[in-house]
């Protein structure tokens, strides 16, 4: 048994979805794009690889992995698509890390796809009819009046910030520093390393490169997040806004995990080793607070507590679950989310999760490494958590 260790990473740049750069690329495209560039940037033979696993969210079937493989001539490597929604691809990462360690693969690329704007839409049959059809979206939980299981403003955002009691103004200053902190990352050219360009195009039929996060408002103050009405005014004490809540995204993110005697014996750059990984279960209604369960589940796991981790990526599907963390962990505000999250950056669902442990990495590596944990709630009333030391 060996130590599973990232060697390589790559992700897309995150466009908003149905009117930015990503607009027209498929959900095949984009796992194709990053499956080429991280076992690229790997330099292992293609034909080494065991599997490759990538997270699907409401795609409606199909393999985007294995798709991927064959486009690119891979044709001896299998692909699965594992779904756990917005946490998919740290199930994904915490999957192909578990075939390493337990010496059953060598070599795994695992990432997510997430392709909102293409994606096909899915109907069913209407009950009770032989021929009249609906539009459908799965659901993750039986519908409740207390968790809608297709309004995660109010299952997600609002039932967090009641509970843990977070005020507007709380939700809206962190969701201000989110669009400040990640519009630095990419002035500064943070991002650089992570992302492979991918070419567009655009609507007059040309052609042009897209390699930067497009998602951030330069232009967001903390005035004008307030002057956002909230989602739902009928609910007394409702705070949840358009605002303090994460995008609608289109991107792709992968890593490639081998084995850390592979890596010592071959000479591979080791980015990260993955300590540990998990994933957790709450009622529905409180699903925020999956990614909370998430977290004391990892460092239990890998035998640490809140105070070994030096930074944190805590996905903000909503402010509210980030700044619920903070509050219930004692966390340092500015070691959550230093490069942004999903208020700014956004959240391509499947993809989000390997988008968060490549920042990390990076940022760790830039601080001179550390312990670093990625953690996100997820449909149904999940969460699920990666733990890395750089």
């Amino acid at each position: 048994m060996s130590d599973p260790v990232i060697v390589s990473a790559a992700r897309t740049a995150i466009g908003t979805a149905f009117k930015g750069s990503l607009v027209n690329t498929t959900g095949e495209e984009l796992a194709e794009v990053v499956l080429r560039e991280t076992v690229r940037r790997s330099g292992l033979d293609p034909a080494r690889i065991d599997d490759v696993i990538f997270a699907e969210s409401m795609y409606g079937g199909g393999d985007l992995a294995r798709y991927a493989a064959v486009v690119l001539g891979m044709t001896s490597v299998p692909g699965q698509a594992v779904n756990r929604h917005c946490a998919g691809s740290l199930t994904a990462i915490g999957n192909g890390s578990a075939g390493i360690v337990s010496g059953m693969e060598k070599i795994i690329v695992a990432g997510g796809v997430q392709a909102t704007s293409t994606g096909p839409k899915l109907t069913r049959r209407v009950l009770g009819t032989a021929d009249q059809f609906e539009d459908w979206i799965p659901a993750t939980h039986p519908d409740s009046p207390e968790a809608p299981n297709m309004d995660m403003s109010i299952s997600v955002g609002w039932n967090t910030a009641k509970e843990a009691g977070l005020t507007r103004e709380e939700l809206d200053a962190w969701a201000f520093r989110s669009h400040q902190r990640a519009v630095a990352a990419i002035d500064e050219g943070r991002f650089v390393d992570e992302i492979v360009p991918i070419k567009v195009q655009a609507p007059d039929g040309s052609f042009r490169e897209f390699a930067v996060d497009e998602h951030p408002r330069r232009s967001s103050t903390l005035e004008k997040l307030a002057s956002l009405k909230v989602l739902h005014p009928e609910i007394p004490g409702f705070n949840i806004t358009a605002g303090n809540s994460s995008g609608v995204n289109d991107a792709a993110a992968a890593v490639t995990l081998v084995g850390a005697d592979i890596a010592a014996a071959e000479g591979l750059p080791t980015l990260a080793k993955v300590r540990a990984w998990a994933a957790a279960g709450v009622e529905p209604r409180r699903m925020g607070f999956g990614a909370l369960e998430a977290i004391s589940k990892v460092l239990g796991r890998a035998g640490l507590t809140t105070k070994d981790v030096a930074l944190w990526e805590i996905n903000e599907a909503f402010a509210s679950v980030p700044v619920a963390a903070v509050k219930e962990f004692g966390l340092d505000e500015d070691t959550v989310n230093i490069s942004g999250s999903g208020c700014s950056l956004g959240h391509p669902v499947a993809a989000s999760g390997a988008r968060m442990i490549i920042t990390l990495l990076h940022d760790l590596r830039r601080r001179g490494g550390g312990i670093g944990v990625a953690a996100m709630c997820a449909g149904g009333g999940q969460g699920g958590a990666v733990l890395i030391e750089v």
